[in-house]
């Protein structure tokens, strides 16, 4: 457990707000705006459908900084590829991912592990929210306890709730929990991931035609286990030898 007289800067600075496939470039400077009213600056867009844009300007207010300085990827595992923690943030349960987390949870998570190394929380499309093949990129699931009736936020909205969370846990030096292993960071899980549907379409094992929804099953199976980068080492290493061993055989 971690716990600080005065607030660290580096935790708030190492933590990302990511923005999935955004459709209304209002909502991304109204995002902004909430984060930098928290205190938070790290913000990522994936594939956002239109930025730059006025609207974003305009909506963003004050928070321009936040926006000029926002890193733009074409995909998600680009936006997470050098953290070791992303947690999805959607308003419905799904099967991808075997946690679920209270903002405040999310928000203790975030801060034991941004002192070691870049964290995410991720939001999805307006519409249609994360994807599943999104959230299997993310370790754990946040929901906002909101009124079952009419639990659809806006993203923005989603954004400041988040951010509020985190900020009040960070002002509060609160004690939150560290990480207990050196975790592999999102760039070398999808190494690993692209290696073992590689090693097991060559084992026939699943056809290389359609390996979704099997490997869909093994990312939710390793992410419930947090992998360290020595495992993730160790498991490239079996792959391998797996793959040297057909080929001998194939000899």
């Amino acid at each position: 457990m971690r716990h600080t007289d005065s607030p660290d800067p580096k935790l708030l600075a190492n933590i990302r707000v990511v923005l999935a496939r955004t459709s209304h470039p209002g909502n991304i400077g109204a995002a902004a705006r909430a984060l930098k009213t928290m205190g938070l600056a790290q913000l990522c867009l994936v594939d956002p459908g239109i930025f730059p844009n006025s609207q974003a300007d305009a909506m963003a207010s004050g928070a321009g900084d936040v926006l000029a300085n926002a890193r733009v990827c074409a995909t998600l595992a680009e936006a997470l590829d050098d953290t070791t923690l992303a947690l999805g943030v959607s308003a419905r349960r799904r099967d991808i991912v075997a946690e679920v987390l209270t903002p405040p949870e999310a928000a203790a998570r975030l801060l034991g592990e941004a002192g070691t190394a870049p964290v995410a929380l991720v939001f999805g499309n307006e519409t249609n929210g994360l994807t599943n093949e999104e959230l299997s990129l993310c370790q754990a699931l946040v929901t906002i306890p909101a009124n079952p009736q009419y639990s659809s936020l806006n993203l923005a909205a989603a954004v400041q709730v988040l951010a509020y969370e985190i900020r009040q846990m960070w002002l509060g030096g609160a004690s939150w929990p560290q990480p207990d292993i050196d975790a592999a960071s999102g760039a070398e899980l999808e190494n690993f991931y692209v290696h073992l549907e590689t090693t097991l379409a060559e084992l026939d094992f699943l056809n290389p035609g359609s390996p979704g929804k099997l490997m869909l099953k093994l990312r939710r199976l390793f992410s419930r286990t947090r992998l360290a980068r020595e495992e993730v080492n160790i498991l490239r290493g079996i792959l391998t030898a797996a793959q040297t061993g057909r080929e001998r055989r194939q000899e």
